[in-house]
């Protein structure tokens, strides 16, 4: 696999990597390179599903996933959760034809310069998000105030992943080449639409971009 020697996000111009990961959807493995002279992708690469913003970024890519491939674009959602865990998740909540991808140790996210953040610096930030949350919380208190009322229920697998720093979240959509030709990155601090997921406007716009290259 491909390593990022830059130290920060791949941006629009640089070479995707290859990563090659365990498929949540189908058996067998799913690789970056799969995509490379065939068609565009997006891929998404987002915090394990015990991140509640993270499983409605997967649910917004399964709905735009048809506008996307109506340009011949693909996508590819990638979670930091374990693969029998994921694909237990989606089994009872599916993502019709949507492709998954179980990344565990963040290699993906490693390869394309996404950073994590400590406990501490998460602990710190607090967040008001009027409609989701009664007061100001911090990320932790959040992610488990948020849990709760989705009734998502944090397994040993969960808490795994939630051990340690946090990961930092991205999509990457890159041409038929294998280039990134426009990218959406998190950042960590309020009011700069930390959580939410990039604007589908913009983002279907630059596929429309992509497949006429």
């Amino acid at each position: 696999m491909s390593k990022n020697s830059a130290n920060r996000p791949l941006q629009p111009g640089d070479l995707a990597p290859n990563v090659v990961l365990d498929a949540i959807s189908r058996e067998g493995k799913i690789a970056l390179d799969d995509f490379r002279g065939r068609s565009p992708a997006l891929i998404g690469l987002f915090r394990g599903l015990h991140c509640p913003f993270c499983r409605r970024h997967v649910a917004v890519m399964a709905q735009l996933k048809p506008a996307l491939r109506a340009k011949g674009v693909e996508c590819l959602a990638v979670v930091n959760t374990p693969v029998e865990r994921a694909r237990l998740y989606f089994h009872y909540h599916p993502v019709p034809d949507l492709l998954a991808a179980s990344d565990p140790v963040r290699a993906s996210h490693q390869a394309f310069g996404l950073q994590e953040v400590g406990v501490d610096e998460l602990t710190a930030i607090r967040f008001h998000l009027p409609g989701e949350l009664p007061e100001q919380m911090d990320v932790m208190a959040m992610n488990e105030f948020l849990n709760r009322k989705e009734g998502y229920e944090i397994t040993e697998a969960d808490q795994q992943m939630m051990a340690g720093r946090a990961q930092l979240v991205g999509q990457f959509l890159i041409d038929r080449e294998g280039i990134v030709r426009w990218s959406f990155i998190e950042v960590l601090e309020p009011g700069l639409h930390t959580f939410e997921p990039p604007n589908r406007e913009e983002l279907v716009l630059a596929a429309s971009e992509v497949a006429h290259r």
